[in-house]
């Protein structure tokens, strides 16, 4: 499992199954949230992410519980915009890839070091990529 990189600071962005796994106490995730917090860092998710695992029921409850400890970035037009460009630019399937794209905007406009914790980081990890950036500052995607 990840640490962030870096001393105090940094950002640990989770996918959906990020976002189960903390809504469900899973112990590795928790301790790379807990550890996040210890350095000071923030601990985020996407509002499109909310769609993937909120139906509105009795089930919903934990999830509720861990995005109250945990910031919820808006998603407008310009993350929308940014997102269909990456997805251009990397050749993904807008239809199967929209959330990572959207996900991957909200990680890569985090301040850093960035972790996004993911069950798909073949996607994201395309989708986050950043050649022009020095190694140590660039978004790592790391499997939960």
């Amino acid at each position: 499992m990840a640490r962030l990189r870096g001393g105090i600071g940094g950002t640990l962005v989770l996918d959906a199954e990020g976002l189960t796994k903390l809504a469900a106490d899973h112990p590795a995730v928790f301790a790379v949230v807990k550890a996040a917090w210890k350095r000071q860092g923030r601990v985020v998710t996407a509002a499109s992410t909310l769609s993937e695992v909120l139906r509105g029921g009795p089930r919903d409850a934990s999830v509720h519980r861990a995005l109250s400890r945990i910031t919820v970035v808006p998603i407008g037009e310009q993350q929308g915009r940014a997102a269909g460009e990456l997805l251009g630019r990397t050749g993904l399937s807008g239809h199967r890839c929209a959330l990572d794209a959207l996900l991957a905007v909200v990680a890569l406009g985090q301040p850093r070091p960035v972790v996004v914790l993911t069950s798909d980081p073949r996607d994201l990890g395309r989708l986050t990529d950043e050649p022009e950036i020095r190694k140590g500052q660039r978004v790592q995607v790391v499997r939960i």
